[in-house]
Order: structure tokens, then sequence, then C-alpha cells
């Protein structure tokens, strides 16, 4: 049977429970591998309809303190790429149905070889790959190896992005496209940025695909003020130093208050 697209996952949710996806975010290996293997799956009994597994990366020009942080502990215990890609499988076969993209940079992707990758995301049960320095003017064949293996490629858009290149990015990208919701790295920040709803319209319209939204959602406030306008809205610093500060336990607490948010949104 073939596995429905993320896009898919995000409708039969907003279908169900008429509230957008919940898309959370996780370094692997910090701060251990098992640890992540445990957020992970109270990320999912809290209701995350997607999850992000972040790769750690030496030079991460996208993330902010708290995620950077995060990787330097996982990259001094040894996680990589391909470890990374093992964690998700060790979810599916332990029975987390919850699809999972695979967030990483260019660098590693390109020392293990883009077929050698599309096989790895694939043999992993990975549903979609999202790589954060890789532009619209060279993601074609990676979408197009990652294709053959029934894996999606997911690209970003963010606030600066022209018109012209927001519709290469829907024509490029897999059954979605995730919006980063202001200029500069991830991080928890009070409020939402201005004037965010009408930027989503233009987005929406000019890529034709539907959107998850991300960098800057921590509280449950911002979820839930972020909810009539996203398809999915994704967590990240926030989890992370819950995972560091007080392990699963931590990261599923906060899950939960922030998918009740999204639930008393709609």
């Amino acid at each position: 049977m073939k596995k429905p697209t993320l896009a898919a996952v995000l409708a039969a949710r907003r279908a169900s429970a008429r509230r957008p996806g919940f898309v959370p975010f996780l370094v692997a290996g910090d701060p251990s591998p098992a640890a992540t293997v445990k957020a992970a799956r109270a990320l999912a009994e809290a209701g995350a309809d997607i999850l992000e597994v972040g790769v750690p990366f030496s030079d991460p020009v996208a993330d902010g303190p708290v995620i950077q942080a995060a990787g330097q502990r996982a990259l001094a215990k040894g996680m990589t790429l391909t470890r990374a890609a093992a964690l998700v499988k060790s979810l599916r076969r332990s029975g987390v149905p919850t699809p999972a993209v695979l967030f990483t940079y260019l660098n590693p992707i390109l020392r293990l070889g883009l077929r050698e990758f599309a096989r790895l995301c694939a043999d992993s049960h990975v549903a979609a790959a999202l790589i954060v320095d890789l532009p619209v003017e060279d993601a074609a064949p990676y979408a197009k190896a990652l294709a053959a293996r029934g894996v999606e490629i997911v690209l970003l858009a963010s606030p600066t992005t022209t018109d012209e290149r927001l519709r290469a990015i829907g024509r490029g990208s897999g059954s979605l496209v995730y919006y980063v919701s202001r200029e500069g790295v991830t991080g928890v920040r009070a409020g939402l940025a201005p004037g965010l709803a009408e930027r989503l319209e233009r987005v929406r319209r000019l890529t034709g695909k539907p959107l998850i939204v991300g960098f800057g959602v921590a509280e449950p406030a911002q979820a839930r003020a972020l909810a009539p306008h996203a398809e999915g809205v994704v967590v990240g610093s926030a989890l992370v130093a819950a995972a560091a500060k007080g392990g699963p336990a931590a990261v599923g607490r906060l899950a939960r208050r922030l998918v009740n948010a999204l639930e008393a949104s709609c």
C-alpha cells in the first residue's frame, strides 16, 4: 500500500480533529540516542503528526543557540547522519507510525553520496528529507533521487523569498513547503512575527502547497495564534531545551500543552 504524503497526513488531522498538524523537532542523539527515541515516542503519544529528526552538524547556519548546543553535544557523543536515520528506523520497528522528516544540512549528504542518502532514507522508513542549505535551483537531482525511493523532499521558504522563487519552490517541493516565519535563526521568541498571516496567504498562493510553519514558535499561546493560518505548526527549540533539562517526560508534558492549545484554537 502506498504511504500517504505529508500533506495528506496533515489534511487528515484537520478533518478528524479540526486542528493543524503538530510537527515537533528533536536533535538526534541529545542527550543520548536512547533518550531521543523515548522522547520521539512521547511526542507521538502526545499527538505529533510528523516528527522532525535533526541531524547534528558542525556549522548549523540556520540554528539558534539552543539547537546549536544540542548539536554539539550529540556530535561529541558520535551522532552522524547514518545513526540519526537508524533512530528513525528503530522508531518504526518499535511500532511508532508517525512519519519522520530527516532534517539535515547538505555537507553530510555530499560526503555520503546522493544515491546512498536516498537509499538510507528509504531503508530507514524516513518519509521526507529537509536539506536546510539546499537552494531550489539545485534541488531537482535530490528530489528525483529521493522520489525514486518513495521519499519526499521538503523545501524552505522565508520572508525574503521572491515571488519567482516561491513559484519554483512550489514546483520543486514534495507535498508541502516549510515556511520560516521570521528572519534569523531558530529560537524561542515572544509572540509571532508581525504580518505573518498575510505572508502565509501569499506563500500558499504562490507555491500552491500546504505550509508547515516554524522558527520562533515555542509557547502554547503562539501555537494557538498560528493554528488558523497553517496546515502544520513546527516547534523546535523549546522541545530541544525540554529534552536537555527534563528528558522525555518533560518533552511529553510540553507536547501535550501544545497539542491542547492547537485543539483549543479551532
